[in-house]
C-alpha cells in the first residue's frame, strides 16, 4: 500500500480536480449554451461523468479514490479502511474541492472566489440529495464487496452523470463538493444557506446506503481500492 502521505496527496489533487470538472464545466456550459437550461446541465454532466471516471481509474490504486467523505466514513464503518485514513482524507478532500473551485474560477477569468446567490434548501432538493447519496453508496461498495471494483470507475462516472437529471439536486453527493461550490457564483454552485441542509440530506443518504449494503451483502470486505463521488 502507498505510503499515508502520497495517498493524501492522491486525495487532495482528485478532489481538485473533481471541483475543476464540475466548476469549470458548469461556467464553460453558461458560456457556450447562454440560457439554455437543459443543454447547460447535459454540458455539465457529460463532463462530470467522464472526468470522474478517470479520476477514479487514475488514483484508486494509490488513495482508493474516495474523493468524498461520505465514502471514506464508510469505507472505515464496513472495517475495509482504518479509521486513522478516513480522519485524515477528510480534511483533505475538503480543502481540495475549494481549491479546484478557485482554480476553476480563474480558468474562465472570474474573480478567484465569488460566494454563491443560488439557493438549494427546498425539501425537494434535500430529499433529492438523500436519494443520490444512498444510490452512491450502493454502486460504490456493491461492487466493492463482490469484487468487481475494477468497474467502479465508469459505474460511478455513470451513475452521477445520470443522476444529474433524476434527482431534484443535480446530485452533489458529496459534502466535500457541496462546500466547495460555495465559492463559485455560476451555475454549479450552492448559497451557503443551503450547505448544512444538503451535508445533512447526505449523511441520511449515506445511512441508507450503508443498511442496505449491510443487507444485501454478507461477504466479509477488504481493503478498498475503488470508490468515491461529486
Amino acid at each position: 500500500m502507498p505510503s499515508r502521505p502520497r495517498r493524501l496527496l492522491a486525495e487532495f489533487l482528485g478532489t481538485v480536480l473533481l471541483a475543476a470538472v464540475v466548476v469549470g464545466s458548469g461556467i464553460a456550459a453558461q458560456s457556450l449554451s447562454p440560457g439554455q437550461v437543459g443543454l447547460e446541465l447535459a454540458e455539465n454532466a457529460i463532463a462530470t461523468a467522464l472526468g470522474l471516471a478517470v479520476i477514479i481509474l487514475v488514483l484508486s490504486p494509490i488513495s482508493g479514490a474516495h474523493l468524498n467523505p461520505v465514502i471514506s466514513l464508510l469505507d472505515s464503518l464496513l472495517g475495509r479502511r482504518p479509521w486513522i485514513d478516513t480522519l485524515t482524507y477528510i480534511p483533505m478532500q475538503v480543502i481540495g474541492c475549494i481549491a479546484g473551485t478557485v482554480l476553476a474560477n480563474l480558468m474562465f477569468g472570474h474573480a478567484a472566489v465569488t460566494v454563491s446567490t443560488t439557493e438549494r434548501s427546498s425539501a425537494s432538493h434535500l430529499l433529492g440529495e438523500i436519494v443520490a447519496t444512498a444510490g452512491l453508496v450502493l454502486v460504490v461498495f456493491l461492487l466493492a464487496r463482490q469484487g468487481l471494483e475494477r468497474f467502479a470507475p465508469i459505474a460511478v462516472g455513470a451513475y452521477i452523470g445520470a443522476a444529474y437529471f433524476f434527482t431534484s439536486s443535480t446530485s452533489f453527493a458529496n459534502p466535500a463538493i457541496t462546500i466547495g461550490r460555495i465559492f463559485t457564483n455560476s451555475f454549479t454552485g450552492i448559497a451557503p444557506s443551503g450547505v448544512a441542509g444538503f451535508i445533512g440530506a447526505q449523511l441520511v443518504g449515506g445511512a441508507i446506503g450503508y443498511a442496505l449494503v449491510r443487507l444485501l451483502t454478507t461477504k466479509p470486505s477488504t481493503a478498498t481500492t475503488e470508490g468515491p463521488s461529486t
